[in-house]
């Protein structure tokens, strides 16, 4: 028995052009999601055929957990991905980021990106703490392969306690670690995860 394709939600990566490209990562996120998330801008494609095809963008919410310390110490939930996963080009890359695609099957609900982060967040993590989350930016890498044919929504959980714990296999070595300790191995890190690393927690000079 043949297995379905899945269909993932996607825009037109000429709309994320009209709206102002960048590289890297942008706190403008009113300019951004209300346009790329609006029904008429959107559509559910197949996922191979989309990760081939740089003339669309899939919307991914990329989740960080962050948890400060009772002596003010900023750390941040990490993990190894596994050999299991989905996309085999970030197979054995550091990552800060919990998230995936949005599902055609999420497309029944209100609001389908915002079912398509609560399923991902409940498929690939436990959250045992109350939290509070912002939505803290875009990310976009069109250097990376990976990156041509994604587009980040970045948004940050600040947990009360550090208990986050993986659900899934490809979810290896993970836990809280100090921001401090990610910035000196960010070489580790996929693309994504080292721009938002560099973008939130290294303060500018001058």
């Amino acid at each position: 028995m043949s297995i379905a394709t899945e269909h993932i939600l996607v825009v037109p990566a000429s709309l994320f052009h009209e709206l102002g490209h960048f590289q890297g990562f942008c706190t403008d996120v009113d300019r951004y999601l209300k346009p790329l998330l609006s029904p008429q801008n959107t559509s559910y494609q197949p996922r191979p055929a989309m990760e081939q095809d740089p003339s669309f963008k899939q919307l991914i919410p990329y989740v960080l957990f962050r948890y400060t310390t009772p002596t003010g110490e900023v750390q941040l939930f990490q993990y190894t991905r596994g050999g299991k996963g989905g996309e085999k080009r970030l197979h054995a890359k550091r990552s800060v980021g919990i998230g995936g695609h949005i599902s055609s099957d999420d497309s029944t609900c209100h609001s389908p990106y915002d079912e398509g982060l609560r399923r991902e967040l409940a498929e690939e993590v436990l959250i045992d703490t109350p939290y509070e989350s912002q939505i803290a930016g875009m990310l976009n890498d069109d250097l990376s392969e990976v990156g041509k044919v994604h587009l980040g929504v970045v948004h940050l959980f600040d947990v009360e306690s550090p208990q986050v714990f993986s659900r899934e296999d490809e979810i290896v070595d993970a836990g809280f670690r100090s921001v401090a300790q990610l910035l000196a191995e960010i070489d580790q890190f996929e693309t994504w995860s080292q721009i938002v690393l560099q973008a939130l927690f290294v303060q500018p000079r001058g």
